[in-house]
């Protein structure tokens, strides 16, 4: 093969970034109008001796540029002494500009008067000012380390994102105020990393178009900063997002900072709370996310002020409570950091990975007369896909269309109904240089072209499909049942796996197909093609002639044991793993190497109760008892030429 792995962007900042974003306790947002030293102080001391290295804080925006020429000095004293304490904890901070939305509110300087943050060149204008008056202030203290534009822009200036409703934004304004933000920073003397603070809610991550994209907002920045409040309804979706947006950020660079992330007490207890820390920071460890920002430090005693008066379970974000008593998560955030220092881990790199998850062009472009609600979907299947993978110890890494697609072992192409035709000769070449391609038919989730866009299928897969156009065949019952007709790594001929069917009347439905009795692996329970093969060149390609990975997305509490055996023995087959392995198929690990040699597996649990498991590593194997949903990082045994 000419490609046999491909490498997933990890560590590449000066520090090393586990902490939290900071409010003080005295004020939340309003901190700066009633500053409280010693609180402040004795909350910075609290994250130091929980072995935390740094903040991300807030100029609010309405309070240091009261008026459009004028910076409100009071307030940069303060924060000028805010760096000071800092310094004096132990630690650095990520100062971040145009602080406008925070916590369910928008806050907008007085005179504003609603001009339009991206569009107005005099309202981008006094952006610019404001950040190059803060960076001459503040550039050369020793305590930040960092810059942010901006706090989650796209819910204060239009486009919409995790929490808000899209909207229509002018592209070509957004990206024109990225590009004169950053030249700020730097025009102003700014030199340490800066980043935009946009969430990474676009299409490319989040299906949903806001005006950011990654394509360009990569080349203009230092790391990529995904926000994550997701809500879900399975457990092991809720443990993987973030890993799996910052998964997506990955192909894209940049060093991914888990920028936000975190609990309200409101919907977790306090031991949920941690276990969700837990698998997050671990989950994402093994992702190559190169820092971790929890949301936030504290949690707030005042209730009749806003935005807590109307978004109450913002109070209680908090790693301590109101009275400064820490919470079991700051506990997992402090361990975490310990192993991190112990182990020098913000310098390892992931092993490169055998196993790449296509994602579809129409995730990354604009293209026309399309249903862009369809990207929802692609997005779903792309996760279902990743955990599968994940949770089969493939240690995948996710291939944009977009930027070429390599002759990987393993090609996985979870159901998707958009395919373009130079992704289609892409894979089938692939599989002419030796990759395993594994493709899931899927004809969308809409009445609009509803149909699988492969083009050529019959030809691609060896298959004479039989549908009717405006037509599906409809799948009965909530799962089904392949029977193998002849070995698939390691199930056997006359084994069965079942899969769980979910998702509207649309979505429930399979492509019929005929095929040669030589080229069928597995049929369903009526006897049809469900696994099709054709070898080409020193590969092949693998049909499933149902959407497998979207029907699982659609299940609620899914039972995804079925799929986790398929997507094995995929990797079986193909040879992509390889790597690192557990003997549980709802244990995952991945490998982590230093450039001085050694090498850790980062091993994650999703199950609900202990588990005595077998880790298999290049370094010979070990038993592991981990506890209910734990997550643990294992030194590898150095090899004996580096001893």
């Amino acid at each position: 093969m000419a490609t046999t792995t491909f490498d997933r962007p990890m560590r590449a900042m000066d520090d090393t970034w586990i902490g939290v974003n900071f409010w003080s306790r005295a004020g939340g947002p309003h901190m700066w109008r009633q500053f409280d030293e010693a609180v402040v102080a004795e909350e910075l001391a609290l994250l130091a001796e929980h072995s935390l290295t740094v903040t991300r804080t807030f100029f609010f925006w309405p309070d240091f540029h009261p008026e459009p020429y004028r910076i409100d000095e009071e307030k940069c004293a303060l924060f000028a002494r805010f760096l000071d304490l800092h310094i004096e904890a132990g630690l650095r901070t990520i100062p971040t500009f145009i602080v406008g939305h925070m916590s369910g509110q928008n806050w907008d300087p007085a005179w504003r008067g609603g001009r339009d943050l991206y569009s107005d060149v005099w309202m981008v204008g006094r952006q610019a000012w404001f950040i190059g008056e803060m960076v001459k202030r503040f550039a050369g203290h020793p305590a930040v380390s960092a810059w942010l534009v901006s706090n989650e822009m796209p819910l204060y200036g239009g486009g919409g994102g995790l929490m808000g409703p899209a909207e229509q934004t002018n592209k070509e304004a957004v990206r024109t105020w990225g590009e004169l933000m950053v030249a700020a920073v730097r025009a102003a003397g700014g030199t340490q990393p800066v980043s935009l603070g946009d969430g990474a809610w676009g299409s490319e991550v989040m299906g949903q178009d806001n005006g950011f994209r990654l394509s360009w907002t990569a080349p203009l920045i230092d790391w990529i900063g995904p926000h994550s409040y997701h809500m879900s309804d399975d457990p092991v979706r809720q443990h993987l997002i973030p890993a799996f947006n910052a998964e997506l950020c990955a192909p894209f660079g940049r060093p991914v900072v888990l920028e936000e992330f975190g609990v309200t007490s409101e919907f977790a207890s306090h031991e949920n709370a941690a276990d969700y820390y837990r698998q997050v920071l671990h989950s994402t460890l093994a992702a190559g996310v190169t820092g971790w920002l929890g949301w936030n430090n504290t949690d707030f005693a005042i209730p009749d002020a806003e935005p807590y008066s109307h978004h109450p379970y913002e109070m209680n974000f908090g790693l301590t409570t109101a009275d400064g008593t820490p919470k079991p998560a700051l506990g997992e955030l402090a361990s975490f950091a310990a192993t991190v220092r112990e182990h020098d881990l913000a310098r390892a790199r992931r092993v490169a990975s055998r196993t790449g998850i296509l994602v579809s062009a129409f995730l990354d472009g604009d293209y026309p007369f399309w249903n862009p609600e369809e990207a929802g979907g692609i997005r779903d299947s792309l996760l279902e896909g990743y955990i599968a993978a994940r949770l089969a110890d493939l240690q995948p890494g996710f291939v944009r269309e977009t930027r070429g697609i390599p002759a990987l072992p393993l090609l996985l192409v979870p159901a998707t109904k958009p395919i373009t035709a130079p992704a289609a000769r892409g894979l089938q070449a692939a599989a002419e240089q030796g990759s395993t391609v594994w493709v899931s038919f899927c004809s969308g989730e809409s009445l609009n072209q509803r149909g699988w866009w492969w083009p050529d299928v019959n030809a691609s897969f060896g298959i004479r499909q039989q549908a009717r156009y405006g037509l599906t065949r409809p799948v009965e019952g909530d799962t089904v049942t392949f029977r193998f007709d002849r070995d698939l790594g390691d199930i056997a001929a006359g084994e069965e796996i079942t899969l769980p069917v979910g998702g509207s009347a649309v979505a429930r439905v399979m492509l019929p197909v005929e095929a040669d009795d030589s080229a069928v692996i597995a049929r369903d329970g009526l006897g049809r093609p469900a696994i099709v093969e054709r070898v080409t060149g020193d590969g092949r390609l693998l049909l499933c002639t149902y959407p497998a990975e979207l029907h699982a997305a659609r299940v609620p509490f899914v039972e995804r044991a079925g799929l986790v055996r398929l997507y094995r023995a995929l990797g079986e087959v193909s040879g992509a793993r390889e790597v690192v392995s557990t003997s549980s198929d709802d244990v995952f690990a991945d490998l982590l190497v230093h450039p001085d040699g050694p090498e850790f597996a980062v091993v994650v649990s999703q199950a609900d109760e202990p588990r005595d498991v077998r880790l298999t590593t290049p370094r010979g194997s070990r038993d592991l008892s981990l506890p209910p949903r734990g997550a643990t990082v294992v030194p590898l045994p150095t090899p004996t030429s580096q001893r």
